[in-house]
C-alpha cells in the first residue's frame, strides 16, 4: 500500500502518521496493491480528513469532521470500508449470477437493465444561499442540479434547471 498523507494549515505529527498507517491496515487487507491519499486540514474549529483509495481501478472516497483529528480519522475509515465491502459483495454476486445473466440475455436479447443505481458521484456541500447556488449552476452548464446548506434555513436544499432551460427550481424540505 503506499500512503501519502498531506497537512492543509496542519502540521503532521509522528504520532498522526503512526496513527493514520495503523488504521488503513484494515483498509490493506481488501486489496494486494493499492493507493492512498489523506488530506488533514483544520477549518475553524472542526478538524476534517479526507481519505481517497485507488485499488484495482475502484476509487473509494470518505470525507469527514470532527472536533477531535482522530475521531475523523475513525470515522473515514469505518466509511471506506463500508464501501468496500459493499462494492466486493456486488462483484462477488454479479460473478455468481453472470452465467444466469447471459442465458437470458441470449433467450431475449432486448432485454434492458433499468431502475438500478450504475453511477455515484461524490461532491462537496458548501453552505450558501439559493441565489448563490444558481449563480454556481450556472457555471457549471452540463449540470442539471446543485445541492447545497441553505444559510437561511440550514437545511439541505437543492437548485435545479427547468425545462424551459430559463429558470430554476428550489427543493426544499417541509420540516
Amino acid at each position: 500500500m503506499k500512503i501519502k498523507i498531506t497537512g492543509k494549515e496542519l502540521k503532521i505529527t509522528e504520532a498522526m502518521n503512526n496513527y493514520v498507517e495503523r488504521k488503513l491496515d484494515r483498509i490493506d487487507k481488501y486489496f494486494e496493491d493499492s493507493e492512498v491519499e489523506v488530506t488533514l486540514r483544520t477549518e475553524k474549529n472542526e478538524q476534517i480528513a479526507e481519505i481517497y483509495v485507488t485499488a484495482n481501478g475502484e476509487k473509494y472516497r470518505a470525507v469527514t469532521e470532527d472536533k477531535d483529528m482522530y475521531a475523523s480519522i475513525d470515522k473515514d475509515i469505518d466509511i471506506l470500508e463500508g464501501q468496500i465491502r459493499k462494492s466486493k459483495t456486488k462483484k462477488e454476486k454479479m460473478m455468481k449470477e453472470a452465467s444466469i445473466k447471459t442465458m437470458e440475455t441470449v433467450d431475449n436479447p432486448t432485454t434492458e437493465i433499468s431502475d438500478e443505481i450504475i453511477k455515484t458521484s461524490y461532491y462537496e456541500i458548501k453552505p450558501m444561499l439559493p441565489e448563490d447556488a444558481v449563480l454556481k449552476l450556472k457555471e457549471k452548464p452540463s449540470h442539471n442540479f446543485l445541492v447545497f446548506i441553505n444559510v437561511e434555513t440550514g437545511k439541505v436544499n437543492a437548485v435545479h434547471k427547468l425545462k424551459d432551460g430559463k429558470n430554476y427550481g428550489l427543493v426544499e424540505p417541509e420540516a
